[in-house]
């Protein structure tokens, strides 16, 4: 009987220590679910739409922040973590428009010719930003964060993003522009397409190298540029230079003075061979044979044939 009983007690102490444990987990298993709760609800998620490529940065508040990843454009819904953040850069062409209108980046361009005349200069430069993951980390981390050149919302524009085209795209253009204006004088660039033509290849030739120069690396590359290979060249598409008002409207009465002149010369050559005309009738005619054949050739004097039988009737015009 003592045997049983020790095992009864036995027993019962054993479902005791099982229901503790059971306890002990299902506590645990809330504690979990509150946390996780804590967690994912300092989450976030982004995607990306076809022309942004976005850069994941871990850590924050308790944790140094290190890189983390590129998130290719087209991407669907991706899970950040509590203090995370992220950056969107524009995917594909943009363009830098430098031609005044009410949406244009700036205003165009002032250049100052070979004879010192100042002229503006519209225009844009066109080219893809260089989202080779390693190569925009780069950018962002030298460029982007300083100028504020990125957005933090996907789709939303940045202002920043026109202050660092302000820099690294205005301000070379306007160093090539100047640098290649000072070989070629104002009439010849406003006026003669082969000069143009030099001007142009000049000042892209220019444009690109410092741009370079100011980015410090191939952050800006040609507009079909797919991520990898050869960055290459940003395109300029630049219009004729365009002189002050007051010289254009001198540069047009000078012309029509020369139109003038011209024609007064060919009125002066169609006299002077008139008279040569004049003086060979004379020397063949004599004075009063030229006034008359002038007569006859203009209709004062009329010709009347003179009959074999020498009988002429001559009749009064009627008037």
């Amino acid at each position: 009987m003592s045997t049983s009983k020790k095992q009864g007690v036995t027993t019962g102490s054993s479902g005791k220590g099982g229901n503790r444990g059971l306890l002990k987990w299902f506590v645990g298993a809330v504690v979990a679910v509150v946390a996780l709760g804590f967690a994912l609800a300092g989450c976030s998620r982004v995607s990306t739409r076809p022309d942004e490529v976005i850069l994941h940065y871990a850590g924050g508040t308790f944790e140094a922040i290190a890189f983390e990843r590129c998130i290719n454009p087209s991407s669907g819904a991706t899970l950040l973590g509590p203090g995370d953040t992220s950056y969107s850069y524009p995917f594909g062409q943009r363009t830098f428009d430098f031609s005044g209108s009410e949406d244009s980046e700036s205003r165009p361009i002032s250049i100052v010719s070979k004879d010192n005349v100042e002229m503006q200069v519209a225009g844009s430069a066109t080219f893809t930003l260089n989202t080779d993951c390693r190569t925009l980390r780069q950018f962002h981390e030298r460029i982007g964060l300083k100028f504020g050149a990125y957005s933090k919302d996907s789709g939303s524009s940045s202002s920043g993003w026109d202050k660092m085209l302000n820099f690294y795209f205005k301000q070379p253009l306007d160093r090539a522009m100047d640098a290649a204006s000072q070989e070629f004088e104002w009439r010849k660039l406003f006026n003669d397409p082969a000069i143009k033509q030099q001007w142009e290849q000049r000042v892209g030739q220019l444009a690109r190298q410092f741009i370079k120069e100011t980015a410090g690396a191939d952050y800006f590359c040609s507009p079909n540029f797919g991520g990898t290979g050869d960055c290459g060249d940003v395109v300029l598409t630049i219009q004729k230079p365009e002189p002050p008002e007051s010289l254009v409207n001198a540069l047009a009465a000078e012309q029509a003075a020369k139109a003038e002149n011209i024609a007064q010369a060919q009125r002066n050559a169609k006299v002077r061979t008139e008279l040569e005309s004049i003086k060979d009738l004379v020397g063949v005619l004599g004075p009063q044979g030229a006034v008359l054949w002038k007569a006859i050739q203009d209709g004062k004097v009329e010709v009347i044939p003179v009959p074999q039988d020498g009988n002429i009737t001559i009749s009064p015009r009627r008037r």
